[in-house]
């Protein structure tokens, strides 16, 4: 089945978390078989999942897959929603899952302990060794061309608990309470994996960029 995904920017807001009334008669649509229904599904989400599908898995050809997999799973579970939540909320997490499951088939990234990624204190509270200090132009750095591939690889690299909230939040920029809603776990789940995310990310960059600062100033002129 070949897909075609309209720009993300023609997905709804989401900012509601009740079924609004044009979700529901698409719903109702979707449970009574209507072909043109799914149609509509594609044109009014397929570009925000299709979005999210490509940041977690990290290429075209198997966000596509993801997103494809996604949406013919929505629509065998189609008469089992119930409405409990927005029609978009549920596709995500759908797709999220589809996306993470694409990862784990591929069986060629190696992720990488959580644990040995994030800060060591000592027995004082005091943190082992200093962080790096990420300032506003090495975070700029993030943003160009040449570092987007070790910055990809890293995400990659970290568990799909932690990526899959860190894709939500930080590149989606969906809030806590729906990210929370996706990823069926409570909003205080959601920060505490975003925050052990965060950290294990600066530190995969730093092993694969040197610090912040070194890299900003290897790429000035």
């Amino acid at each position: 089945m070949e897909l075609s995904i309209p720009a993300p920017s023609t997905v709804p807001d989401e900012t509601s978390s009740s079924i609004r009334p044009e979700e529901a008669e698409l719903v109702a649509r979707l449970q009574a078989g209507d072909d043109a229904a799914f149609e509509t599904l594609v044109r009014q989400y397929g570009g925000r999942l299709l979005a999210v599908a490509r940041q977690i898995v990290g290429n075209e050809t198997d966000a596509h897959d993801a997103l494809q997999d996604g949406l013919i799973t929505a629509l065998r579970a189609i008469d089992r929603f119930e409405g409990r939540s927005k029609l978009s909320t549920w596709l995500h997490r759908v797709v999220v899952n589809a996306s993470l499951m694409r990862l784990r088939s591929r069986r060629r990234i190696r992720e990488t302990s959580l644990d040995e990624l994030l800060p060591k204190f000592l027995a004082d509270g005091h943190q082992a060794a200093p962080t790096p200090s990420w300032s506003d132009s090495a975070l700029a750095l993030i943003e160009q061309e040449e570092t987007r591939a070790a910055v990809r690889a890293a995400i990659d690299r970290l568990p799909d608990d932690y990526r899959s909230v860190l894709v939500l939040r930080d590149l989606q920029e969906l809030d806590t309470a729906t990210v929370a809603e996706m990823l069926a776990i409570t909003p205080a789940n959601v920060k505490v994996r975003l925050h052990r995310a965060r950290q294990a990310l600066k530190t995969l960059l730093e092993r694969l960029l040197g610090s912040p600062e070194r890299a900003a100033r290897r790429d000035q002129p």
